[in-house]
């Protein structure tokens, strides 16, 4: 940093309290101020500030003409001559003084100004408050000239998107049409039937070997075919086999040829499900039109009891309550969690007027078992008992009226021939309350019992109620 005419900046400071005499003329103060920069300085000022107050102190000192000429020069002692000049002058500085003093006050305030500016880069207090000036200048200057126009930008991938999940479990999702032969009387031949739609449903391909894929679904939505169609997610189309169906549980698998299958999906472990947990319901609700909906839900329940009917008689139906959405066609379809596990094979909703959000899956626990069997032996090998049931609060008193009120239990309605009930002396109208000593209320309860607790070959001792009278009737269930 360079400042030019410092001599003439000290004269107009001394200039107050050294005269030498010639005080008839007034040196002319002028004060200017350069300031150059070096390329080095980036954060300096690049100007040039020149102060000048030449006119402004020559129109003061040509009034102080008017007033004051002094016509002789008296020599005196220096210490005379500093009085005398500094009486002499006294009232012409209470007219420069406000000149000379706002004149000062600005030069100080200029250099003051510049100091600072030629300083302040050296220090560090540009970098910690202003760490970005040079882009922050530009970007602002940009602003004005140029705006980008905005666009939509692409989603990206995420290995942990739900959409990432469901699209990949939506191809091992299948739609499964069901067809019925009918009997064809137009042309009057009553041998004659035709192949007709009867109903669909969805399925899940769960498993690949041998060439063949394994498709789990419910029993309802096969029953009574006699033709099978699975529809893929690319459009194909194949004739599906029954493998094994069991109705009591609402199970089936059925297998198609291997080419069309390009995924399968996993189960999961539907023990570790909490109410509150995300689920998701894929399937053909109302058809193949809408193949593949999902539907979004939680965990509303686990270890329902649900009361069913099936073509194998009543059954208490362990399930998984949700309230994402099951339509029909949707039974069969996967109940997934967030990692596109199978927890659940959506089988049944309760669809009554101001009833919402209850939709019913079996638990994927419940069924590996079960498919595992299907699959092996083509059936669901359980003890057989021979008889016939119907729950007591169903039948009329008349036939039981000798039975204390209180009495729960199941009435046999029917024994077949060469049975295991037949072998034991059981009877129609026989009332059985208990089975090896847990009482039994409903015909569910005795095949939840004789289908999880008892084994092939075992012998039972049953609570019996005849004409009135309590017995204990042992059976021996076949191997």
């Amino acid at each position: 940093m360079e400042f030019k005419n410092e001599n003439e900046f000290e004269k107009s400071q001394q200039s107050s309290s050294e005269k030498t005499g010639n005080t008839n003329r007034e040196e002319p103060i002028t004060d200017v101020i350069k300031v150059n920069h070096s390329e080095e300085n980036k954060y300096a000022v690049d100007a040039t500030y020149k102060v000048e107050v030449n006119d402004f102190m020559e129109r003061e000192e040509k009034e102080e003409t008017t007033d004051f000429k002094p016509t002789e020069e008296v020599l005196l002692p220096p210490e005379m001559e500093q009085s005398r000049t500094f009486s002499q002058v006294v009232q012409k500085d209470k007219k420069k003084r406000s000149a000379k003093g706002f004149a000062s006050t600005l030069a100080a305030g200029v250099i003051g100004s510049v100091l600072t500016l030629a300083v302040l880069p050296y220090t560090d207090y540009i970098n910690d408050h202003f760490p970005k000036v040079e882009n922050q200048v530009a970007s602002s200057s940009q602003q004005g000239t140029q705006v980008t126009p905005v666009v939509a930008q692409p989603t990206a991938a995420s290995s942990n998107s739900i959409a990432d999940t469901v699209e990949k479990v939506s191809k091992a999702i299948v739609g499964i049409v069901n067809y019925q032969q009918q009997q064809n009387n137009f042309y009057g031949d009553p041998n004659t039937s035709q192949s007709v739609e009867s109903g669909s449903g969805s399925g899940v391909i769960f498993q690949k070997n041998n060439g063949k894929a394994y498709i789990v679904t419910n029993n309802h939505v096969v029953e009574g075919a006699s033709k099978l169609e699975v529809s893929l997610f690319d459009g194909e189309k194949a004739t599906a086999e029954v493998v094994g169906t069991d109705a009591l549980t609402d199970l089936a698998v059925l297998k198609i040829d291997a080419k069309y299958v390009t995924a399968k999906a996993d189960f999961g472990d539907s023990s570790t499900l909490r109410p509150g947990d995300q689920v998701y319901a894929i399937g053909n609700p109302l058809g193949l039109d809408l193949s593949r909906t999902v539907t979004q839900g939680i965990v509303s329940a686990t270890n329902r009891s649900i009361a069913v009917t099936t073509s194998a008689g009543n059954w208490d139906t362990n399930v998984i309550q949700t309230d994402a959405a099951i339509n029909p066609g949707n039974s069969g379809g996967a109940l997934i969690n967030p990692q596109g596990q199978v927890i659940g094979i959506n089988s049944l909703k309760i669809s009554e007027s101001g009833v919402e959000g209850l939709g019913f899956a079996i638990p994927s626990n419940d069924l590996i078992p079960i498919v595992n069997q299907l699959i092996k032996s083509g059936k669901i090998d359980r003890p057989y008992l021979g008889v016939g049931l119907s729950d007591l609060d169903q039948v009329p008193q008349m036939y039981w009226q000798n039975l204390p009120n209180t009495t729960k239990g199941v009435m046999l309605t029917t024994i077949e021939p060469n049975s295991a009930a037949a072998s034991a002396g059981l009877q129609v109208k026989d009332i059985i309350i208990s089975m090896n000593g847990t009482k039994i209320t409903s015909s569910s309860d005795l095949r939840k019992y004789l289908y999880t607790k008892v084994n092939k070959g075992d012998e039972i001792k049953l609570g019996v109620y005849r004409d009135g009278k309590q017995m204990t009737v042992n059976v021996k269930l076949p191997e």
